[in-house]
Parts: structure tokens; sequence; C-alpha cells
């Protein structure tokens, strides 16, 4: 059985990997963002997040995830438009 320590670091960075992974995948942040939430959902509705620490853990990363998929797409756009313009 997994610590709530090892639950903690892992809802701090999965959530946040995952965003950008399906971000990266579909080539937009909002679905990346609505997937990871229902990979979330599934995991507390199975059982597996069972304390007001790691949904707050989970919401934070989610959070930073979201952030820097936003940052991608825009340098991505950024880098596109430019070389449109060379």
């Amino acid at each position: 059985m997994e610590s709530l320590a090892t639950k903690f670091v892992m809802a701090l960075f999965i959530p946040g990997i995952l965003v950008v992974f399906f971000t990266r995948v579909t080539f937009h942040q909002l679905v990346g963002l609505f997937l990871t939430i229902a990979l979330i959902a599934a995991s507390v509705y199975a059982g597996y997040t069972h304390n007001w620490i790691l949904y707050v853990a989970d919401a934070l990363s989610l959070t930073v995830g979201f952030w820097y998929a936003n940052r991608m797409v825009a340098n991505a756009h950024r880098r596109s438009n430019d070389e449109l313009q060379d």
C-alpha cells in the first residue's frame, strides 16, 4: 500500500505532466485539461484519492500544467508565425 507521502508527490507531478502530454497529443490545451480531469475523477471514483490534501495537490498540479501548456502552445504559434513571415 502506498503511503500518503508517495501519493502526495505523485499528485504534485502526474496531473501537470498529463495535461502537457495530452496537449501535445491533441494540439489543444483545453482538451488536455479535460482528459486529465476525467482521469483524476475516475481515480477518485475508484477510491485511490481520499484525502483533501491530495485534492489540493491535484488542483495545484493541474493549474501549473495548464499554465505551462498554454505557454507551450503560444510559443509554438509564435514560432510558426515567425517562420511564415520569413
